[in-house]
């Protein structure tokens, strides 16, 4: 089982992280920001990878340094339990809709960290989260993990709507692309030779 646990700390948050990547999508998450929970548990469920997720963080200031965090450390963990890379798939996409919102999410688990982010939310909130963070996560996830991804709104009015369109398209490319190609299981997936 590909597995790792992430532990970080810092003046503004105090984490933990446990992932297993051949998982079924099991998740236990608490932040303290309710909003980013749900979205988590989407990206667990959706990826069917099981993730475990503590945080506590200056939430007196605000949600920034938990979402932001909680990014970095997961995309710490991803890359621990990738480990080589040998014998995944690499890559992964996903086109999802979602009532109005329509996403798209293209992702290479390269070791080569860039984001490419075209997301319109239409709100500044959604309840009490900024809808500014969705980004930071993913810019933080992305760079962490070392993942090339792309997400692009095609459609969309709604900001949950667009907002958990986006996390459970980026869930459904990353299981995809972390699965066991059975036609090159012992093999890195780069002419390199190396990701």
């Amino acid at each position: 089982m590909r597995r790792a646990q992430i532990s970080r700390t810092t003046a503004e948050t105090e984490i933990t992280v446990e992932l297993c990547l051949d998982g079924s999508g099991s998740y236990d998450n608490e932040t303290g920001v309710g909003f980013f929970d749900h979205m988590l548990d989407q990206l667990a469920r959706h990826s069917l990878i099981d993730m475990t997720v503590r945080c506590k963080g200056d939430l007196h200031i605000d949600d920034h340094h938990t979402v932001e965090d909680v990014g970095i450390a997961l995309g710490q963990a991803l890359a621990q339990a990738l480990s080589d890379k040998r014998g995944i798939r690499r890559y992964g996409s996903c086109l999802l809709p979602m009532d109005d919102a329509l996403v798209r999410a293209a992702l290479d688990l390269s070791g080569r960290p860039f984001l490419v982010w075209n997301v319109d939310l239409p709100t500044a909130k959604i309840g009490t989260f900024d809808t500014e963070l969705v980004r930071e996560f993913f810019q933080a996830f992305s760079t962490h993990g070392g993942i090339t991804l792309h997400v692009d709104q095609l459609h969309g009015l709604n900001s949950h709507h667009i907002a958990e369109a986006a996390f459970k398209a980026v869930a459904r490319a990353l299981r995809e692309a972390v699965e066991t190609d059975p036609r090159k299981s012992d093999a890195i997936p780069s002419t390199k030779g190396a990701l």
